[in-house]
């Protein structure tokens, strides 16, 4: 009898330790999305919904960029963009600039927004741009477990649908047909680009090394590269690119520059070289 009852015991710790793992107040939740939508204000007023059309007409630019570069077929990454979104349109790409429904994951450092998904309060990653969330989309991609699809051609968009599902991207069976589905109605394939022998083995090469390489440094998911810590500058509450400059004595203009950001959009725990 009082061996059973310790193994109940046992296992009731476990159960509310195990739910309380990673998770967030609803409260919590509520506030800190009010913060994210209140800094981001000005842009959510000016949202305007737009059509699956309108929107592969403005991101379909940075996909040919990131196919480009990494290989990903362009009508792949904006059929994720137009299904995960919702054409631009869901509260996760109004209020965090999220088209691709990244969470946080462990490392992440930046701000987060929250919603229920697979679990309540699910956290999101919060970005300052949408195309700042089309390249995180390329450096998630870039992890161990999707490394076999970068050995895809670049126009291979059946390959990536399948191989994104068989990766483990998402848990939907559809989801293969799903964004087959958007590329043959929107004749998407159009932005894809083939690739020659020799391209195609150069890219190969330096991408898989870019993943083995991450595989084996522990470091922290990021946009960019971080220079040496005297260099940078962690972003607080109240900041802006003005008053930075200033403590720094740098001009706004090379701040943007140096960090090669599209406008003065900042967020908090966002690292900025500060020194040229």
């Amino acid at each position: 009898m009082r061996k059973l009852l310790f193994l109940l015991i046992a296992a009731f710790c476990f159960t509310s330790c195990s739910a309380k793992k990673g998770t967030i107040s609803a409260s919590k939740a509520r506030a800190n999305n009010k913060y994210i939508q209140k800094r981001n204000r000005e842009s959510i007023a000016a949202h305007k919904d737009l059509t699956s059309l309108e929107y592969i007409d403005r991101f379909k630019t940075i996909a040919i960029e990131e196919m480009n570069a990494y290989g990903i077929p362009a009508s792949i990454t904006l059929a994720q963009g137009l299904f995960e979104s919702g054409a631009g349109n869901s509260d996760l790409a109004k209020f965090a600039n999220n088209h691709f429904g990244i969470k946080c994951g462990s490392t992440w450092t930046g701000e987060s927004y929250y919603k229920n998904d697979d679990n309540e309060n699910d956290c999101f990653r919060v970005y300052v741009n949408p195309e700042e969330s089309f390249r995180d989309h390329s450096t998630f991609l870039k992890k161990k477990n999707y490394a076999r699809l970068f050995e895809l051609d670049k126009n291979d968009y059946t390959g990536w649908a399948y191989g994104l599902k068989a990766c483990g991207y998402a848990t939907n069976p559809k989801y293969p047909q799903l964004l087959i589905n958007l590329i043959t109605k929107y004749q998407l394939d159009q932005y894809d680009r083939p690739e020659g022998e020799i391209a195609k083995i150069k890219r190969e090469d330096r991408v898989l090394e870019e993943i083995n390489n991450k595989a084996n440094t522990p470091q922290q998911d990021s946009i960019s590269k971080t220079p040496p810590d005297d260099k940078i500058y962690t972003v607080k509450q109240g900041d802006t690119l003005y008053s930075i400059s200033k403590r720094f004595g740098i001009t706004v203009d090379d701040l943007r520059e140096l960090n090669k950001l599209p406008d003065n959009g900042i967020r908090i725990g966002q690292k900025l070289v500060v020194v040229k």
